[in-house]
């Protein structure tokens, strides 16, 4: 596990998803420069209620920074090339619009 802050555009619209134990969670994607110039999408999932509200708040293209534990991963385009991703774990949130942690 890697903890990271990870600051970009939200990519479409976060979602709510309930588990297969019936608790919330909020799913979305981020869409992040590199230094290079190059993007890459950090999929997010929140399970703290100030995050996921924080992230509901948002829209499409809104500035996020996230904090939590990464997971380093690839994916394959529609064209075969392989292109890096991050999975996090976000546990907290600083929004344009004001921060959200878990500790209120």
């Amino acid at each position: 596990m890697i903890d990271g802050l990870v600051g970009g555009r939200l990519f479409g619209d976060a979602q709510v998803r309930t588990g297969q134990n019936g608790k919330r969670f909020v799913t979305c994607k981020v869409r992040a420069a590199t230094n290079d110039g190059d993007t890459i999408f950090v999929n997010v999932i929140a399970f703290d209620d100030d995050v996921q509200r924080g992230l509901l708040a948002l829209g499409d293209a809104d500035s996020v920074a996230l904090s939590g534990a990464l997971t380093p991963k690839v994916w394959t385009d529609k064209n075969g090339l392989v292109k890096p991703a991050m999975d996090m774990v976000a546990h907290k949130m600083l929004a344009a619009y004001g921060s959200r942690d878990d500790e209120g």
